[in-house]
């Protein structure tokens, strides 16, 4: 049973990296500035104005784009970032709009220690996401020891393409839900 589910992850984790993998340039910048407007729009729904959010820098082919922390700063949030640690779990770090590659290709992160997680918003990536708020990440684990240690009633919140919001999706004891999506069509609580 644990051995199908994780088979059914693994190719679903496929079919939607290759989705995004077959947007055009163009089509993925449209996308992602109608998901950041919507996002604006979240955001003053979710968190007080000055409060902490925490987000990520998507990489290229993830929703919401590189300008998401920027964003978020233009909004007028303080914006905490993941940073990822030697075991592969996740610590936080205030972006002052700076970015430095992380362990990981193709990651950035904010340079310095880490800093106390205060978020009031938590801004999560995803593949995919079903109705009732189970998360299709890729799969390394890290989000979802992070997603264990905040705090119930924080919104967790993911950026999706129209396509990635889905009916169901494989679930395991570990999984966190989240509580709302954001896709260029608007914002979803869940």
């Amino acid at each position: 049973m644990e051995s199908d589910r994780r088979t059914e992850k693994r190719a679903l984790r496929q079919r939607f990296l290759a989705r995004r993998r077959g947007l055009s340039t163009m089509e993925r910048r449209g996308a992602d500035l109608e998901i950041l407007s919507a996002l604006g729009a979240a955001c003053g729904d979710l968190a007080a104005p000055g409060a902490d959010v925490a987000a990520y820098v998507p990489m290229a082919d993830e929703p919401g784009g590189g300008d998401l922390p920027e964003r978020l700063r233009d909004l007028g949030y303080g914006v905490l970032l993941p940073v990822l640690l030697p075991d592969d779990d996740l610590a936080w770090g205030r972006y002052d709009g700076t970015l430095v590659p992380g362990r990981l290709k193709g990651l950035l992160e904010p340079p310095g220690e880490a800093v106390e997680f205060t978020a009031a918003l938590v801004i999560v990536p995803a593949l995919a996401v079903a109705a009732d708020g189970t998360r299709l990440g890729r799969g390394g684990g890290s989000y979802d020891r992070a997603l264990a240690r905040v705090p119930a009633g924080v919104p967790l919140l993911a950026l999706l393409d129209e396509e990635e919001f889905v009916d169901a999706l494989p679930a395991e004891p570990h999984d966190r839900r989240v509580t709302a999506v954001v896709t260029p069509a608007g914002h979803r609580p869940l």
